[in-house]
Formats: C-alpha cells, structure tokens, sequence
C-alpha cells in the first residue's frame, strides 16, 4: 500500500471509529432518556478517547468499551451532573439577576458571576478525562478538576478557544457535522490534550483506571 492510499485508508478508519463512537453517544443518551444518559453516555465516550489515546495503533472494542463504561458510571456520574446541574441553574439565574439590575453592584456581581460561570466551565471541561482516567472519591474529582485547570491556564485557554473555534466553524459551514462527529472528535482532543498532564500527578493520586 502506497503513502497515499495508506494515509487515505487510515483517515477513513479514522472517520468510521468517530462516526460510530458519535452514534454511541447519541443513541446512549437519548436512552437514559436524555438527562439520565447524558452523564453516563459521555463518560463512556471518553473511555474510548482515552483508549484511543493510550493504546494508539492497538485495536479498541468501542461497543464494549462503551456499554461496560455505561454502565459502571451510570450512578455515580448522574449524581455529580445533578451537582452540575444545580451549580448551573443557580448561577444562570444570578447572572440573569445581575443583568437585570442597575448600579454599581449589580455590575461587579455580575462580573464576578461571569467569573464563576468560566471557572464552572473549566471544572466541566476537565471533570470527564480526570473521571475515566484516575480513581478518586466522588469530591476529588471536581477538586482535581479545578485544580488542573488552575495549574495549567494555558492549556484550559487553549482548549476553550479551539473547541469553539472549530464548533462555530462547522456551525457556519457544514453544520451536519457537528451531529456526526462533534460529540466524539471533541472527546478525543480533550483527552489527547488533558492526557499530556497526567504524568504529574499519576504517583501523587497512585491509580489509574484501566
């Protein structure tokens, strides 16, 4: 097999491993009736990414990969996304409340609510790649969220500006994309980026998950 046919076969190796592990996702969370899957069903879909990412050129089962990560974190996840939901929903309301209002109070409150919001969104942006790679008590995952974070801001700035970048691009051009393969692609870089960290706290926190 030539350069170019090989490069073309694994790009669409590629294509078909992601486009799979999307329908995955998708079809999971909508059977945990969408709010009770959602968790579970990403979690799952990093399971993959990590794999993916650990393993490189080895062969990954994703179904089976998936339904036994589903269903070993499907408690577990769907008590911190109510976590998640509720610091969400107490913090849009304050914003909207701080929006509303007038006077000097009401906008260093809500400069300090947007403040919350992005250190709220970087504890989501790590929580699932911490969650499938070590194991922690349920509280240290959030803590390990925020601390890795925190510790490396240029990684957190660099996967924020790039997740939205590439999402709003495929919004303007090709949004059927980010049905096909939005979900999984994004899993992927996360874990490949978050992943070049673990090494620095792996023998701090002792086990990985396998």
């Amino acid at each position: 097999m030539t350069g170019a046919m090989r490069g073309y076969y694994m790009f669409s190796v590629w294509l078909v491993r992601l486009f799979t592990l999307n329908c995955l996702w998708i079809g999971f969370t909508i059977l945990g009736f969408g709010m009770f899957g959602l968790m579970p069903a990403t979690t799952a879909m990093f399971a993959v990414a990590r794999k993916w990412v650990i393993k490189r050129k080895e062969e990954v089962p994703i179904f089976r990969t998936f339904w036994t990560t589903y269903k070993k974190s499907f408690l577990q996840t769907n008590l911190h996304g109510i976590f998640f939901l509720l610091v969400g929903y107490l913090l849009l309301t304050e914003f909207r409340i701080t929006q509303a209002g007038s006077g000097t109070a009401y906008t260093v409150a809500m400069f300090a609510t947007v403040g919350v919001m992005i250190i709220f969104a970087m504890v989501l942006l790590y929580f699932f790649p911490i969650y499938v790679h070590f194991r922690l008590g349920n509280f240290s995952y959030i803590k390990w969220s925020l601390l890795i974070g925190m510790i490396h801001p240029v990684l957190t700035i660099f996967l924020m500006v790039a997740i939205g970048a590439v999402v709003y691009f495929m919004y303007i051009s090709i949004p059927i994309l980010i049905c096909l393969f939005g979900g999984s692609m994004t899993a992927y870089f996360i874990m490949w980026a978050v992943s070049k960290t673990f090494s620095l706290y792996e023998k701090r926190e002792s086990v990985t998950a396998s």
